[in-house]
């Protein structure tokens, strides 16, 4: 039996308690971005997140993400209500700490990936019903993907092999389309197109992009489930993307709009951080540069084609998370090393990654338009 290290416990709780940091920031982050009288129903929607989303996932969510496999599509029950969840210990996905360790740690990531989405329907949702989508959304999509990428499912290592160290998939991608379809669902804010919407607090803006800036280090470092190597380089990685990619959005917005925005400066920090997450065990520090440059461009040029088309994302969840996540997630089938994670990607001459990193990026998709858009259609009726 592997024993408890005293260490590795430590860190992750840490991390956990920085990404559970994450959905508060976030709740700035969307609140400041949002008009003033929507400002507290903004906030109230993601902080909800943190009570609703973490009683559902210890009753259900944990064991439907990392029960006992069942055909590649499910956990089973065996960790229904937590049972069996030792905090004394290891479980089947982390040998060094205890099961209860890991569980809480996956729990803050449930938590905030919900959230997300939130800004994609921002100053138009019932709040009732956002409650039972949520909560519907989280057992049916988020639960299900969790469990093929990191819970022994198909889309994983035993299957087909694709590479999401801490949630270019299972999070950004799924919150992104899911966010794509609210806002295709929920149709436009009165007035949208013909009054003016700015954001109403600038500095909440930039205040809750540092709080995700700093809490991201435990979503990506932690997920390494250790403090070693692997912990430090996820660390430095995502550090270095997200501070590349705020530098490329800033600079696009000064060429192309004639002055440097601090909101695209926020923005931009939270497209790097949310492209590097997938790649974060895998990629090496100068890797990880060209990838926030990437994702820094990318998503801008996709949050000024939102804006053209007349989608109206409010607060571009699409562009930033499903455009960045989808990037990340192929990026790590480009750059990944073996040195690093064990795995080359594309460049290290193995295309076959990139393969699985596509197959990988496109069931997400499928899956979470599809659920999403039924679950909305449901509700609606």
């Amino acid at each position: 039996m592997p024993e408890i290290n005293s260490g590795d416990t430590a860190w992750v709780l840490v991390s956990a308690a920085l990404v559970m940091l994450m959905t508060p920031g976030l709740a700035l982050f969307y609140g400041g971005l949002t008009r003033s009288k929507n400002v507290l129903a903004t906030i109230m929607q993601s902080f909800m997140m943190l009570g609703v989303i973490s009683i559902q996932f210890v009753i259900i969510g944990y064991t439907l993400a990392f029960g006992s496999d069942q055909g590649g599509i499910i956990g089973d029950f065996s960790y229904f209500a937590l049972n069996d969840v030792s905090s004394t210990e290891p479980g089947p996905f982390a040998a060094t700490i205890p099961h209860q360790t890991f569980m809480i740690f996956q729990l803050m990531f449930a938590v905030i990936t919900p959230a997300l989405i939130t800004g994609a329907f921002a100053e138009r949702a019932k709040f009732s019903t956002f409650l039972v989508f949520m909560l519907l959304w989280a057992t049916l999509v988020y639960d299900p993907l969790a469990h093929w990428v990191w819970g022994g499912g198909w889309l994983g290592g035993e299957g087909v092999g694709a590479l999401d160290f801490a949630g270019g998939t299972v999070v950004h991608i799924n919150a992104g389309v899911a966010a794509l379809v609210a806002a295709m669902l929920y149709g436009k804010r009165r007035g949208f197109g013909r009054e003016p919407m700015e954001p109403h607090d600038i500095t909440m803006v930039v205040v809750g992009a540092a709080l995700l800036w700093f809490g991201w280090f435990g979503f990506n470092a932690g997920s390494a489930l250790a403090a070693g190597g692997g912990a430090s380089n996820a660390f430095t990685v995502t550090h270095l993307a997200t501070a590349a990619a705020a530098c490329t959005w800033v600079g696009l917005s000064w060429i192309v709009g004639g002055k440097p925005s601090v909101v695209g400066a926020a923005a931009g920090a939270v497209a790097g951080l949310v492209a590097i997450t997938p790649a974060a065990g895998f990629v090496t520090p100068m890797a990880s540069l060209v990838l926030g440059v990437g994702a820094g461009a990318l998503c801008y040029f996709a949050v000024r084609l939102r804006s053209k088309v007349g989608l109206d994302d409010s607060l571009d969840v699409v562009g930033v998370h499903g455009v960045g996540g989808i990037w990340g997630a192929l990026a790590t089938g480009l750059f990944a090393s073996a040195s690093i994670g064990g795995v080359d990607g594309l460049f290290n001459g193995n295309a076959g990654q990139f393969v699985d990193q596509v197959i990988g990026v496109g069931a997400t998709l499928v899956y979470s338009f599809v659920v999403t858009f039924v679950l909305l259609k449901v509700l609606d009726v």
